[in-house]
């Protein structure tokens, strides 16, 4: 299964928003250089179906990139059906899959605005086994476990 990578986002800050950049270097137990959520644990990168946030859209969200804190929007490729362990090569670097959605423990600006928010169960997290630098048009390819 093969996607490409339609935005890259990070924050300089925790509790701002995240903003789309040009490129990123992964970087080995850490996740996006200069991202204000990465750090050595399992969820050093944030990925998302871009598909997913056009479906969120049509119902009138009209979100842009980054809106729920992912670090990655992948277009063509459904990440919520990769299972945990499922690596990624995109662009020079690898990434494992490590958790599949998560608990939010309070609503976010989007639930609040519209009622909903798709990051909880669409959104996928990993950490990087092999830097590299990634960028918008870079394929995205899910490898078998």
């Amino acid at each position: 299964m093969e996607g490409t990578i339609v935005a890259i986002c990070l924050s300089e800050a925790k509790g701002t928003p995240k903003k789309a950049v040009s490129s990123v270097r992964l970087k080995v137990d850490h996740g996006l250089e200069n991202d204000a959520h990465a750090g050595n644990w399992h969820r050093q990168v944030s990925l998302l179906s871009y598909g997913k946030v056009e479906e969120f859209n049509q119902k009138g969200a009209m979100v842009g990139h980054g809106a729920f804190g992912e670090n990655i929007l992948v277009g063509g490729l459904d990440l919520r059906q990769l299972p945990v362990g499922t690596r990624l090569a995109i662009g020079q670097a690898l990434l494992e899959v490590t958790q599949i959605g998560k608990e939010c423990h309070s609503r976010c600006q989007i639930y609040d605005r519209v009622g909903d928010c798709i990051m909880p169960r669409e959104g996928i997290f990993a950490k990087v086994l092999a830097e590299g630098e990634v960028k918008p048009g870079d394929s995205v390819i899910a490898l078998a476990q």
